[in-house]
């Protein structure tokens, strides 16, 4: 494709050499360049792609965005300066797979908590109604029945208009995807058009990125503010920002909640370990998630798939059959009576979330036994709030490791730690594997152990390596 058709719509600043140059392959990394590739120089957290454009050119690329030009400019390669790389090539990378989210319904969930399960319940529901889809999530990418396996909540600008350009050329006709805060602000969903945005709740979460929770909830407003006025917004009403992420927008607003008047709303009759009953518009149907957040998830999905022009009646008679993302209140009856649950919950919120919700379901003889930790080089500030968490809402604890990353594990257990006066039913077990098998050692006949943190992830991070590690796996395997 030519440059010059590429560069359509895009405010340019500058631009030296020629604009009829024939663009084949597109490239944030300049490793990946080959002939005739685009290079975009991205200014990011830990790198400045400007610091590689020289490398990007000797690999055979023709043509670079930057916002800053080099010093010397190479003969016959084509240099376009802008004033944000990041948001102009999501437009050229929208108009390299000819606009596959033009050609699709997408909707896009953002939020702290419920973003997998949303978009993935809706994804199941299209499935099962017999609609062809894509998903975009933190555990799967999937294009009907194929699974694409996900390195990011949303990959980058690349990535996600390729996926979509697949789920278009494979007959789909929607596309439920995540938008993380990080995406949105780093504008890999530029030049993606959105037909519905659900927001889900927000929480304290990823301030070490963000600085400042003032500036976490403008990440999530921004995805707001850029949908076109067409575009359907879904908001949790039972969040105290909901209105404050919809603010000044002119887009059709509707909401859903369990405790504050909606558009959508529902009652939960009753909470057990194999489900909720819920009565949606006067309809009693059986789900196999639990939990009152879970049932605040369900109603968001009900909610999108009547406003998106779906059959009422169709979409309470499937809704029973839709399972819960892995690794999101993934419970397992074992064989000696102990309940085994894994979840993702690595916030404050998701935490107490998930611990409320076991108590609230469980006889007053069995106890919870939690296991849990804390990413590393992450958000330090949530750490001494989980750990009371955690500790307020357990009948026993286990702190270990999660990703630890570049950290010591035992410094952040130690703040996990910090300001907990009681020494009493409480663990400190650095080695995730040993933490698990303390806990299902503890356990008795119809005791509780939840496993959070990890949920999906089939490994750890240490030291600047994936180690294989799926903490359901290794909970079956003790408990056998």
């Amino acid at each position: 494709m030519l440059l010059r058709e590429l560069l359509k719509g895009i405010r340019i600043e500058e631009i030296h050499g020629s604009a009829l140059v024939d663009v084949q392959q597109l490239s944030l990394d300049s490793r990946t360049c080959t002939q005739h590739s685009l290079f975009c120089a991205i200014i990011g957290t830990a790198q400045d792609g400007h610091a590689f454009i020289h490398a990007a050119i000797m690999n055979g690329a023709i043509a670079v965005v930057c916002e800053r030009l080099p010093k010397d400019l190479s003969d016959g390669v084509t240099y376009v300066k802008v004033r944000s790389s990041a948001q102009a090539m999501g437009e050229i990378a929208s108009g390299f797979y000819d606009h596959p989210s033009r050609q699709l319904t997408v909707i896009g969930v953002t939020g702290t908590n419920g973003k997998t399960t949303v978009a993935t319940l809706l994804f199941e529901l299209l499935i099962h109604l017999r609609y062809r889809a894509g998903l975009i999530s933190t555990v799967e990418n999937r294009i009907n029945e194929t699974s694409i396996p996900s390195t990011h909540t949303t990959p980058d600008v690349i990535e996600l208009n390729s996926l979509m350009r697949r789920m278009v050329d494979e007959g789909c006709t929607y596309c439920c995807m995540e938008a993380s805060s990080h995406a949105i602000t780093q504008h890999r969903i530029s030049g993606i058009q959105f037909a519905m945005g659900i927001f889900t709740n927000i929480t304290h979460d990823h301030l070490d990125y963000h600085g400042t929770f003032e500036k976490y909830i403008k990440a999530k407003k921004a995805f707001f503010d850029g949908l076109a006025k067409n575009t359907i917004t879904l908001v949790n009403a039972d969040d105290p920002y909901a209105d404050r992420v919809i603010e000044g927008s002119t887009v059709t607003k509707r909401s859903f909640g369990l405790r504050t008047k909606a558009d959508f709303s529902c009652n939960i009759l009753s909470n057990g370990f194999s489900g909720l009953e819920l009565n949606i518009d006067g309809r009693i149907i059986h789900t196999k998630l639990i939990g009152a957040f879970n049932a605040s998830n369900i109603v968001a999905v009900y909610a999108a798939a009547i406003l998106m022009g779906l059959d009422k009646e169709v979409v309470l008679r499937k809704m029973p059959e839709l399972e819960p993302p892995r690794g999101r209140m993934q419970c397992t009856q074992l064989n000696n009576g102990v309940i085994g649950v894994i979840d993702y919950a690595h916030t404050p919120d998701a935490l107490s979330n998930v611990l409320q919700t076991l108590r609230a379901i469980k006889e007053p003889e069995q106890r919870i036994i939690t296991v849990v930790g804390c990413g590393g080089d992450r958000d330090k500030e949530k750490r001494p709030k989980m750990g009371k968490i955690a500790v307020e809402q357990s009948d026993v604890t286990i702190f270990t490791s999660d990703n630890p990353r570049s950290e010591d594990p035992q410094e952040i257990i130690r703040q996990m730690t910090d300001g907990i006066t009681t020494t009493d039913r409480i663990f400190s077990i650095v080695d995730r594997k040993e933490a698990i098998h303390k806990a299902c050692a503890l356990a008795r006949h119809g005791d509780i152990i939840l496993v959070a943190g990890k949920g999906h992830e089939p490994y750890q991070e240490i030291k600047g390596k994936r180690i294989g590690f799926d903490d359901a796996q290794v909970l079956r395997h003790f408990l056998a």
